[in-house]
This record gives C-alpha cells, sequence and structure tokens, in this order.
C-alpha cells in the first residue's frame, strides 16, 4: 500500500480513506473529526451540486464516535472503520428511504433492510454519511430525475456529472466523503467517474453480492467510486463475499485486495485501443489518453495499439437493458407512469416491443462477445481504452447538443460491452482539458482478474498526480 504521504490537506474532507484511516491508527485525527469535516462540506458545497438525496448528521455522529471508542482500543471494525460513506440511492440502507429517482416510490414506510454492501459497511463501522442521486431506476447515463432534480459537476456545475451514479462520483470529487457506493449497469461508475475525475470500479461479476436481483439482470454491478486505486482496495476488501440473497455471488476472495498492489508492470501485456475501432472520440480526450499509455509503458508493460475486434454491441445491450426498464416499471398505475423521466417512459415502451426470441438473441450475441473477450485476453493481459469518447457535457441533457444519439449508449461505447461480459473495468483520471474538465483511462481484463486491473490502475496513479487536483467550489 502507499504510505501517507507527508504533504495531506489541510481539510480532512479532502483526505482519502487510506489517509484517514492511517491518521485514526496513530491518533493524529478521530473519525468524529472527519464525519464533522465531511457534513460540513455536503452542508456547503451540496446547494450547488445536488449530490444527496439525505444526508444524516444524527445518525452519522454517534457512528463516528463509536468508531472512534473502537480506534482508541485498537479494535477498528474492519480496515475502513470511522471512513465517512455514501450509498447510492438505489440500494437498500435501513432506517433511510430508497426512492431510486422515482415519484412512483413511497418514501412513508418501513426501511428495515440494507443491501449487501450496504450491511458489510455498516458492519465494518463505516460512517454512513447519506444517500446519492441517480436518474430514476438508474435508467442512463446522466444525473437527474423527477422527483430531485440536476445533479452537477463539481468542476464546472454548467455540466453534467455523468450517471447513473453521479450523485456518488460528484460526491467523492467535492469532499462530501472519501468513499461512495455506486451500481454499474452499463458504466454507471465509471461514467461519472470519468466526468468528475475519480475512480470507479466495476469487479468481476458477482464479486459484489446484489440484493434485491436488479430489473436489469446479471448486467448490473455494484462498485466503489473512490478518490484512489488503494481506497477501493480498502472498500472491496469489506463489501465482497457471498451473501445467502444472491445466488450469484463469488466467495470471498482468498487475498485482501489492498496487500496485493504493488506488483510492477514489467512483461505486462497491453493492448491499447483508441477507438475500439468504431468510435469517434474527441482529440483532446485521445491525446490525453494517448499520453497516459506512454505512462504505462515506461513503467514495462508492453504496448500494443491493437483494437479488441469485435463491433458496436449496441443493439444487444439496448433489448436487454430496455427490457429491464420495462420489466421495472411494469406494475405502475397509468397516474404514476405518467409521472415517470419521459425519455424512460420511451425506453420502456421500446423494451416492451422486444420479442422472446430478440431478447435470446441478445443475450446470444453477448455469450459471443465473452468468448471473443477471452481468447483476446489469452494473448493480452489487459485492454486499455479511453473511459469516455467525451468530457462531461451541459447538465439536464441526455445527449450532447448537436448529438445524433437517440439514447445515452450513443456516447458511451466504451462502458457497456463490458458489463455483456462481465469484465472488471476501472476508470482512473489522465488529465484535464484546457477547459478544466476531467478525462478518464480505461483498464478492462479478463474474468476474475480484478486483482491485475487494480494493480496496473495503481502503477499509474502512483506514478501521476491527477488524483490530487481537487474542484474549487
Amino acid at each position: 500500500m502507499t504510505t501517507v504521504p507527508d504533504q495531506r490537506p489541510a481539510d480532512l474532507a479532502d483526505w482519502t480513506a487510506t489517509e484517514l484511516v492511517a491518521g485514526y491508527r496513530h491518533g493524529d485525527v478521530s473519525p468524529v473529526e472527519a464525519t464533522e469535516s465531511v457534513l460540513d462540506r455536503i452542508g456547503k458545497g451540496d446547494q450547488v451540486l445536488n449530490a444527496f438525496t439525505l444526508a444524516d448528521a444524527e445518525a452519522a455522529l454517534p457512528a463516528a464516535r463509536e468508531s472512534e471508542r473502537r480506534w482508541r482500543t485498537g479494535q477498528p471494525a474492519s480496515p475502513l472503520d470511522g471512513v465517512p460513506t455514501s450509498i447510492k440511492d438505489l440500494l437498500l440502507t435501513r432506517g433511510w428511504p430508497t426512492q431510486r429517482g422515482s415519484k412512483s416510490v413511497d418514501p412513508n414506510q418501513d426501511w428495515p433492510v440494507d443491501s449487501p454492501a450496504v450491511a458489510r459497511l455498516r458492519e465494518g463501522g463505516a460512517v454512513l454519511v447519506g444517500k446519492t442521486t441517480t436518474p430514476e431506476l438508474g435508467w442512463k447515463g446522466v444525473t437527474d430525475n423527477p422527483l430531485t432534480g440536476i445533479t452537477r459537476n463539481p468542476w464546472n456545475p454548467a455540466r453534467t456529472s455523468g450517471g447513473s451514479s453521479g450523485g456518488g462520483a460528484a460526491a467523492v470529487a467535492a469532499g462530501m466523503g472519501p468513499l461512495a457506493v455506486g451500481t454499474d449497469g452499463g458504466g454507471s461508475v465509471r461514467i461519472p467517474g470519468s466526468f468528475c475525475g475519480v475512480v470507479g470500479f466495476k469487479a468481476t461479476y458477482g464479486t459484489v453480492p446484489i440484493y434485491p436481483p436488479s430489473p436489469f439482470g446479471t448486467l448490473a454491478h455494484v462498485g466503489p467510486m473512490t478518490r484512489t486505486v488503494a481506497d477501493t482496495a480498502l472498500m472491496l476488501d469489506v463489501v465482497t463475499g457471498p451473501d445467502s440473497r444472491d445466488w450469484s455471488a463469488l466467495a470471498t476472495p482468498t487475498a485482501p485486495f489492498r496487500f496485493a498492489l504493488d506488483t510492477p508492470l514489467t512483461g505486462l501485456r497491453v493492448a491499447f485501443s483508441a477507438d475500439l475501432g468504431h468510435v469517434a472520440v474527441d482529440p483532446e480526450v485521445a491525446d490525453l489518453v494517448a499520453r497516459a499509455v506512454e505512462v504505462l509503458g515506461e513503467l514495462g508493460a508492453q504496448i500494443e495499439t491493437v483494437d479488441p475486434g469485435f463491433d458496436d454491441p449496441v443493439w444487444a445491450f439496448e433489448c436487454l437493458w430496455f427490457a429491464g426498464a420495462a420489466k421495472a416499471t411494469e406494475h405502475l398505475t397509468d397516474g404514476q407512469r405518467a409521472e415517470l423521466d419521459p425519455e424512460l417512459a420511451k425506453a420502456c415502451e421500446q423494451g416492451r416491443s422486444y420479442s422472446a426470441q430478440d431478447y435470446l438473441e441478445a443475450t446470444a450475441r453477448r455469450m459471443n462477445l465473452g468468448v471473443q473477450m477471452g481468447a483476446f485476453h489469452e494473448q493480452y493481459d489487459l485492454l486499455v481504452t479511453p473511459t469516455m469518447p467525451i468530457v462531461a457535457f451541459e447538465a439536464g441533457r441526455d445527449v450532447p447538443e448537436g448529438s445524433s444519439a437517440k439514447w445515452w449508449t450513443g456516447w458511451t461505447p466504451f462502458t457497456y460491452p463490458f458489463n455483456l461480459t462481465q469484465q472488471p473495468a476501472i476508470t482512473v483520471p489522465c488529465g484535464f482539458t484546457a477547459t478544466g474538465l476531467p478525462v478518464g483511462l480505461q483498464f478492462v481484463g479478463p474474468r476474475h482478474a480484478d486483482v491485475r486491473v487494480l494493480n496496473a490502475a495503481k502503477a499509474y496513479e502512483d506514478n501521476t498526480n491527477w488524483w490530487r487536483q481537487r474542484p474549487n467550489l
């Protein structure tokens, strides 16, 4: 693990989770101080960003005091005990409403259950500070909804934070907690991670258990959004492992992620695809990503410029995704349907138009893509691409102005293919455009090669300083 830097930010809200834990361990700072700093940042900054559906000081501060007592006695509950953490408002959280960005969900009911990742974090002593925003039912790649409005980008509030985990990414970037739990069904931690300049990781499907089952099926993952790869590993060590409510959950990893991430890249076979063979990429994005790949070469990786060779699988993804949206809304009354995000209502209508044969055809194409990527990774240890072909565009839009894309899938071609294949994929910041907007670099590995993906991303991060840059709110 990287040691705590000598020059840490003055404000605890800007410390990483790894730095906070080291501070707790040495008695330099306390979980109460860190939580107060984060809550203060939320109080000041969320009026602009709208990243939270709720922030709960009355729950967070007592939890922080309990954590402080555990650290004083040398008995922390987990490696992230006392770290302020937010939860995406798609995940059940005991005592807090989970409205999913929808007017169709009644908040005035009992909320007695934690989703698996939330339960693990609570058991591990994380200080849950609040719930973060999502587009309605998490259906698209930007974050706005009929219930809470538009979530904005900390680097430029006129721009989108991305989505669907846009609230969590904006919160992490803005110092409103160093850890956030998001979901990723087509890029939903990586899209906002790229747009907001933070780390977003989608592990191999099943690594982080899910409950309730997603209407989007096995496209949907749960994953961390953090400031550093080390922080991502810290969270993974707490939230991974089977849960009886998730029939597809994988076994607990055999070793902690946080202790396996300093392997040299010498000899690592890296395929660099600048455009997957079919994507139009903004020139400034392309230049920053190409420079980042040069850093990997300087660290000893064997870089080969090569495309993985698949056509855009957008039809298969949209068939599965929009059918999932239709399933998620099938119980609504006519009155509730009238209050849906209008574009979500159109997506549901498209989802209802698919036949069983269409769904099976999409599944077959998905399986073929998985076979193709499996063969590709017999030759290459990792695939590296831009995370996004563009930077954050105007907030309140589903697609960039002037784009010919009908859906959000039209501008996210680097992310959703790897939900189809269930491969681990991470975005890390790799620079800023002339207008000050972040750009992300994506690492993709074969299934079950999560440590390899994290290790390469951390090696790049350790040899750059993009992660230390913070927006000025």
